[in-house]
């Protein structure tokens, strides 16, 4: 994807080489101060003498519009660049930059900037070029070293807070007082103003200053004078109606500061009550501003640094741990401290060392906050999950059940059985977890929100009930999104993409764990992401799309290397070794899937593929083994998809059985309905039974497999299939022309017809630029189009 202000850059240069053939006009650059419009003013001069660059515009006068009449159709151009609109001309609009381009940009700027402490000047910048340079200018020492806060405004020397206060210095009395209004309220928009104020004049003048972004708001909350600020709360406070917002505003003005911050908190725990996380933390923080005790003001801060996580704000929360840190030492706060900073971690940084903080919380809990203490190890099992860490998922296991009560409450015993059989489950001793799983699933019904769900999920897909997992996680999705958790909305996706998968619906995990990257990545949860695409790599590689596998790898892998991501990690060398099998490289793939380090549950879950590469490689004795442990799984959970892949391994391994094997695996997976894998036993078996001399028998199953693949348009697959077929004798093994999408090739098109590039598409899918041209010709061939346009009209 064009970075930054690559694209409008490429608009003016096209803009310029019409002028230089004849057909010179005028061009209007519109975005807000420090947006870039300067830079490509300059760009422009300094590419062609015959342009004419206007800067500042705020109306367009008589001779500007004759000047725009004057240069069409010559060797002349006009650029004119302004803050508010086009005047009827064409334009190119500077957008703010999206999180990836800032951040991109920082990047660029300070080169190792730590990440967290990127996140938060890009959520301070608001996409604003000049402010991400003059932010990474200001940072000192102590916040590139994290000892410091930080930046919360932009820095004195700003030239584009200079600009904003000159700006509102310029406007008449009354718009000063609008713009001081939308100052000290960031929720106050201009439609909401001129209902308080009666003023539309005095709005309109303000205009660009009433931007309801964090940098304006901060930037002249800070730079405008305190009477002016003043007079804005005082006004406030009788404007607003009654409520946590006009209270705010009445204790800016007024000496009742205890009361007033009773009132915020308790109207920030009713809004908690409601699921609105954001008002919230916005009225604990301020409750804390007002609040005189220090450790009631710890308390109050980290009320909203966890509202601030709920609603999937890692970075502000973590910046409203830094203050509340250093204002308590007792047992219980440092306690809640860890609770919130693990719960961050565990999204964006080294789960090990969540892991660590998530049971030093649960521990200083468990006496004064029993519930907290409990939702702090489930926690802690999920980070030392993500690491891989049998040490401590069996430490968190055990301090479960210890503190766990023969009366213990639905709500507490879910958590506490859901640690104890996902130990028992990774440590192989399935008797012992089935029936702590199975009062997961049957406790969810009785315990209500997210968080409940998500364990059942995970803990009904390990029985192998995929239909109940997948309803589970769709029912967590929803509620995480209902009661306004949105940290959890990620996580949730990661179970529904594995439920789907283990249903053979690949079009449903591939619409899960793709929402699951972009709904981990806006609200900052890098692991979360890292999972995600591990996932739909997985779902590339069972199709045969090696590309796009190996794509989704290695965009994945620099992250698992850094953090220590051992979960994702094994999903990833696990698709890597299905592309090594779909590329005739067996062992290669032995050899990935023989991992000394690796996430146990995931490596019996890839045992298939292993005992196939394993047997391809002449090793049966190292498939073997690894199925053993597969079958004890699989036995204990009855899962009739499991059961199907052990029959099918089985078959592979014992040649004198492999008949009975093989039947027994066709109608399992035809029990379960998984097609796809279905389809691969049926490849299998038409091999085996072609080498064997029974070419009539292996056609039967062969026509089956293309059949199947080709339903779900894996290609790969299909040529394997056809061509055994053709070896089996049968010459309808040619290839045929298919009118069907895929449901990535559906979503490629319907970005194509939403006006995206190929770029773009590319980076929303996790794609190769190469991969998009790839499925775009195949997109064509299959609905006999030639060009976009004629694309996006077919999909009208």
């Amino acid at each position: 994807m064009l970075r930054g202000r690559d694209r409008q850059r490429v608009a003016v240069d096209a803009f310029l080489r019409r002028a230089r053939t004849g057909n010179g006009s005028a061009l209007v650059l519109r975005g807000e101060p420090g947006s870039g419009k300067s830079a490509l003013l300059e760009h422009a001069r300094r590419s062609y003498d015959a342009v004419l660059c206007v800067d500042d515009v705020r109306d367009l006068d008589d001779d500007l519009r004759q000047l725009a009449a004057d240069v069409t159709g010559t060797t002349a151009a006009l650029l004119i660049a302004t803050e508010t609109a086009t005047f009827g001309l064409p334009g190119v609009v500077l957008e703010p930059l999206d999180r990836t381009a800032s951040l991109q940009v920082l990047d660029d700027l300070l080169p190792g900037l730590p990440p967290a402490l990127a996140v938060d000047l890009a959520e301070l910048a608001c996409g604003n070029p000049l402010a991400l340079r003059e932010l990474a200018g200001s940072l000192t020492s102590g916040q590139l070293g994290g000892t410091a806060p930080p930046p919360d405004v932009l820095p004195e020397s700003s030239t584009l807070r200079a600009r904003l206060l000159a700006r509102f210095e310029s406007l008449s009395p009354r718009a000063r007082h609008v713009a001081a209004l939308a100052a000290v309220d960031d929720e106050l928009t201009a439609e909401a103003l001129v209902r308080l104020t009666g003023d539309l004049d005095a709005v309109t003048e303000a205009g660009t200053l009433l931007d309801p972004r964090r940098l304006v708001r901060s930037t002249l909350h800070t730079s405008i004078a305190a009477a002016a600020r003043f007079q804005a709360h005082a006004a406030l406070a009788e404007l607003l109606p009654p409520g946590p917002r006009r209270t705010w505003h009445s204790a800016m003005t007024s000496g009742d500061a205890a009361e007033h911050a009773d009132a915020l908190a308790a109207g920030a725990e009713q809004a908690r009550r409601r699921g609105d996380f954001a008002t919230a933390a916005r009225d604990h923080g301020r409750a804390a501003q007002l609040t005189t005790d220090q450790e009631e003001k710890a308390r109050r801060l980290l009320r909203a640094a966890a509202d601030h996580w709920a609603r999937g704000a890692p970075h502000r929360s973590r910046a409203v741990l830094r203050t509340a840190v250093r204002m308590t030492d007792t047992v219980e706060l440092r306690a809640l401290m860890d609770l919130v900073a693990g719960g961050i971690d565990l999204g964006e940084s080294l789960p090990d060392v969540a892991a660590d903080r998530l049971i030093r919380a649960a521990r200083g809990l468990v006496g004064t906050q029993r519930g907290l203490a409990v939702a702090a190890l489930g926690f802690a099992g999920e980070a030392a999950s993500i690491a891989g860490d049998p040490r401590r998922h069996t430490a968190v296991a055990e301090l479960a059940r210890s503190i766990r009560r023969p009366d213990e409450h639905p709500v507490t015993r879910l958590t506490l059985d859901h640690l104890i059989g996902m130990s028992a489950t990774l440590s192989g001793r399935h008797d012992e977890a089935l029936p702590a799983l199975r009062a997961v699933v049957e406790l969810a019904a009785r315990v209500p929100g997210p968080q409940a769900r998500i364990w059942a999920s995970q803990a009904a897909y390990v029985l192998g009930d995929a239909t109940r997992s997948y309803e589970l996680a769709t029912g967590a999705v929803t509620a995480a999104r209902e009661s306004g958790y949105t940290a959890l909305v990620p996580w949730a996706l990661v179970y529904r993409a594995l439920s789907a998968l283990l249903l053979d619906q690949h079009a449903a995990a591939l619409t899960a764990a793709t929402e699951g990257v972009h709904a981990a990545t806006a609200v900052g949860q890098h692991n979360a992401v890292v999972d995600h695409l591990t996932i739909l790599a997985l779902l590339a590689a069972l199709r045969g799309d090696s590309e796009t596998a190996l794509h989704r790898i290695d965009t994945a892998t620099e992250h698992i290397t850094e953090r220590g991501l051992i979960r994702p990690g094994t999903f990833g060398a696990w698709a890597f070794a299905c592309v090594d099998l779909a590329r005739d490289r067996p062992a290669d793939a032995l050899d990935r899937l023989r991992l000394h380090h690796g996430h146990a549950g995931i490596k019996v879950m890839a045992a298939p593929h292993l005992v196939e590469a394993a047997v391809a490689c002449g090793k049966p004795s190292t498939g073997d083994r690894a199925l053993r442990r597969y079958e004890k799984w699989a036995g204990a959970t009855g899962s009739a998809a499991r059961l199907a892949l052990s029959h099918r391994c089985r078959a592979l391994l014992e040649a004198g059985t492999a008949d009975e094997h093989f039947a027994e695996a066709i109608r399992l997976h035809r029990a379960s309905g998984t097609a796809l894998e279905l389809a691969k036993t049926e490849l299998l078996y038409g091999n085996r039974l072609r080498r064997g001399r029974r070419p009539k028998a292996a056609r039967e199953h062969l026509r089956d497999a293309v059949r199947i693949f080709e339903s779900y348009q894996a290609d790969h697959w299909v040529e394997r299939a056809r061509a055994e077929l053709r070896a089996a004798g049968d010459p309808t093994g040619e290839p045929k022309d298919h009118p069907g999408l895929t449901p990535q090739q559906a979503q490629i098109a319907a970005l194509v017809a939403e006006g995206a590039t190929n770029r773009e598409i590319a980076a929303r899918l996790f794609l190769s630029h190469r991969t998009v041209e790839h499925h775009l010709r195949n997109i064509f061939a299959r609905l006999g189009v030639r060009s976009r346009v004629e694309l996006t009209r077919r999909l009208d």
